[in-house]
């Protein structure tokens, strides 16, 4: 059996292969919204489900991720340019905020959607610092603005919680589901 991921995103894959879990990749034909005022939750809950239903089939395992970050209640999503990325890190400076992964599973003996919280916190960063991670572009596309498996390492002091979580794709969670609901999936040659 092989799972079908519903992203495009490479960390994702990254984190797949390095559990030993065949998949192919479909892109979602879904589109996200990210509201600041949005139950963080509940979000990545209808992200990740929207995503996997938008590319599943009868006879399939299909899985839908989607992770956003949360600081004083508020969702901070990708950053649309580099002034909002600028603005997240600064936000982020010394503090502690959560990341929260969606995950759905279709398919398999019955369909699943969970969630993981990791706690992230920033070291004191100084304009510098903040200036020079925007200019790298790593920010691009990423929740939050930041990859803590790149040069996003170097603003993170410390976290709390799967570390696969922060990267994309919360590892334990996943194949806790798998376990439960598609046990196939986890049986490596």
């Amino acid at each position: 059996m092989i799972l079908v991921l519903a992203s495009s995103s490479p960390q994702r894959r990254a984190i797949l292969e390095q559990l030993r879990i065949p998949f192919e990749v479909v892109a979602p034909a879904y589109v996200e919204d990210d509201p600041p005022d949005a139950d963080p939750v509940e979000l990545v809950h209808r992200h990740a489900e929207g995503k996997a239903r938008s590319v599943h089939a009868e006879g399939r395992v299909t899985l839908g991720v989607d992770t956003t970050v949360v600081l004083d209640e508020r969702v901070y999503g990708k950053a649309a340019d580099a002034g909002e990325a600028a603005h997240m890190l600064n936000q982020f400076s010394g503090r502690t905020h959560t990341v929260v992964s969606g995950v759905c599973l279709l398919g398999g003996d019955e369909d699943v959607v969970g969630h993981e919280l990791t706690g992230v916190t920033f070291r004191l960063l100084s304009p510098q610092l903040v200036e020079a991670y925007v200019a790298s572009g790593e920010w691009e596309g990423r929740a939050g603005a930041y990859a803590i498996q790149g040069l996003g390492g170097r603003l993170v002091e410390r976290i709390e919680g799967d570390y696969l979580n922060v990267v994309g794709l919360p590892g334990a969670l996943l194949v806790s589901l798998l376990e439960r609901h598609a046990p196939k999936m986890l049986e490596t040659a």
